[in-house]
């Protein structure tokens, strides 16, 4: 299922919608541009309820949401899209629900399965757009694998105990030297041994702290979508969560 690229914004929508509509740089036209984008969003986690909620209530048109796990106490911390009441319920279920509350415009399509080899590039090639708040490091490569062979932009985060990390990768186009962008091995050229750094469940994580690199998550989908503003495309955005800092890396595609 996917929204209707020539859907036109109901007198509901331009209502809901008001505050983006009246904003110069997005306006009418980006609010369109929001109702017939097609997001993916990997997790339903820490990372992935802040940018669901987010993308609901900005009038994205159509989120997926790949997720295979259920609700469990524990998630309720930092996985703000989930509430008690759905303890036990698949997370795409109760984050379906929670759309649903935020925004009936939006259509909700439900994959409870992991990201894998024999459908990634299926789930992937529905969408304009790939969202990754997983937590392992095996599907962060995995998801940068096929959103570069799928073409699809892809924003990607990730946390630790007290500091997260956000970069957008379009590794198949050019910048404005001629040359390509970086890809997600050009910052991470392999992933870590097994075992070598601890879990969220190991180590524990600050939940607000998910909840602003999530929500930065949306943000920088949203300015993909419309065109505002300047992405992350080969720059690292790091935030330290102690000490309240940003620092902005820039990186660049290995030579081959």
């Amino acid at each position: 299922m996917s929204s209707d690229g020539n859907a036109v914004l109901s007198g509901d929508e331009i209502e809901r919608y008001a505050r983006h509509i009246v904003l110069a740089d997005l306006g009418g036209v980006g609010q369109q541009k929001l109702k017939n984008a097609k997001v993916l969003v990997i997790g339903a986690g820490g990372l992935g309820s802040p940018c669901i909620q987010y993308l609901a209530a900005a009038g994205v048109g159509t989120i997926g949401i790949v997720d295979d796990d259920v609700v469990s106490l524990s998630n309720l911390q930092r996985q703000v899209l989930h509430s008690t009441k759905n303890v036990g319920k698949a997370k795409v279920e109760s984050a379906s629900e929670s759309v649903a509350d935020i925004n009936p415009h939006v259509i909700c399509n439900l994959h409870n399965c992991r990201l894998t080899h024999d459908n990634a590039d299926a789930l992937v090639g529905q969408y304009d757009l790939l969202v990754d708040g997983s937590d392992n490091f095996d599907t962060r490569y995995l998801a940068a694998d096929v959103a570069e062979r799928q073409e699809v932009p892809l924003v990607t985060a990730a946390v630790g105990q007290f500091d997260g990390s956000i970069t957008t990768l379009k590794p198949y186009e050019k910048n404005a030297d001629g040359d390509l962008n970086p890809r997600y091995r050009d910052l991470f050229p392999t992933p870590p041994e097994p075992g070598t750094i601890p879990t969220c469940e190991e180590a524990g994580v600050l939940g607000a702290l998910t909840g602003i690199l999530g929500s930065m998550q949306a943000l920088e989908v949203i300015k993909e979508i419309t065109g505002v503003g300047d992405g992350l495309v080969g720059r690292l955005l790091l935030y330290d969560a102690r000490r309240c800092r940003f620092q902005l890396l820039n990186y660049r595609r290995a030579p081959e």
